[in-house]
């Protein structure tokens, strides 16, 4: 395995596989678990050559949030990553990301599904994730990228960036990896105390639930939403916003005729947990 911190190695470690060889990327902050090493084995599958990029991407953290804090642990990630036989590597600075500095850079906008769900909560949060992603390609140029369902939202915005912007790159999703709980992984899961961590797993049942009424007719989802709201609030939940949406494009379900999924965010203390789940008859992926 490669490791490379530099644009220059990196696209002299690429040049000599993309005429033969079909390349893959998994982006990631780091911090790696199980949930980001099923990406990685899903890019072995679909692809040749395999590059895992470890950057905490400024641009889409929020004045007020975790960015300096955010768990970091580069060593262990490239411990982990040699053992799942990844090929190289990209473990990039904030230089050579941004050489002109984050208040100078070009950033892509993330459009009208930036600004809801959590766009609405997070302003800018998802131009942020749209402008390291595009960058990201336009360096490794890879055939497909793989990204986690858990972070449904931003999957969407990445597929209408790589449709939109004439990309050729297949975008691949893999289901999310949960605890025996069925807390979904996150690297944020570390923040949660430990009756706080008791508690996180309401999230996912909550919604599973209210994915299940939703699925018979629009006046119980209309019910089961806001039923489900007030049991996390009643758990001690901070809800930021439950509800059901077009998996495809994240149109409101009442003006959607395509498969729907309910989404949900809350915080737990200090910790912001998010995850979804298909409407029953809605496929797995989009």
């Amino acid at each position: 395995m490669v490791v490379v911190t530099d644009k220059p190695s990196l696209c002299r470690e690429l040049d000599g596989h993309r005429l033969t060889s079909t390349v893959g990327l998994v982006p990631t902050m780091g911090n790696l678990h199980a949930g980001h090493l099923r990406l990685v084995r899903k890019a072995k599958l679909l692809g040749d050559v395999v590059v895992v990029s470890l950057y905490v991407n400024p641009l889409q953290f929020g004045p007020d949030e975790d960015f300096s804090i955010y768990p970091r642990n580069r060593s262990r990630d490239i411990r982990l990553l040699e053992r799942e036989g990844i090929d190289l590597v990209f473990a990039p600075s904030h230089e050579q990301m941004y050489p002109s500095g984050t208040e100078q850079s070009v950033t892509i906008s993330a459009g009208p599904t930036g600004s809801i769900l959590c766009g609405k909560s997070r302003p800018g949060h998802f131009d942020g994730v749209a402008t390291v992603v595009a960058k990201l390609f336009n360096l490794v140029r890879p055939s497909l990228a793989v990204f986690g369902e858990k972070d449904w939202q931003q999957l969407v915005v990445i597929r209408q960036m790589g449709s939109q912007l004439d990309m050729a790159i297949d975008i691949h999703s893999e289901r999310t990896e949960r605890d025996e709980d069925g807390l979904a992984l996150s690297s944020r899961n570390q923040y949660l105390r430990r009756k706080e961590r008791a508690r996180a797993p309401r999230l996912i049942a909550t919604l599973r639930r209210a994915a299940t009424r939703s699925a018979k007719g629009a006046e119980e989802r209309d019910q089961a939403v806001a039923e489900a709201r007030e049991e996390l609030e009643v758990a001690g939940f901070a809800v930021e916003y439950v509800e059901v949406r077009n998996e495809r494009n994240l149109q409101p379900a009442h003006d959607s005729g395509g498969p729907l999924r309910v989404f949900g965010a809350a915080c737990l203390g200090k910790t912001r947990l998010i995850d979804n789940v298909p409407v029953p008859g809605s496929p797995l992926t989009p």
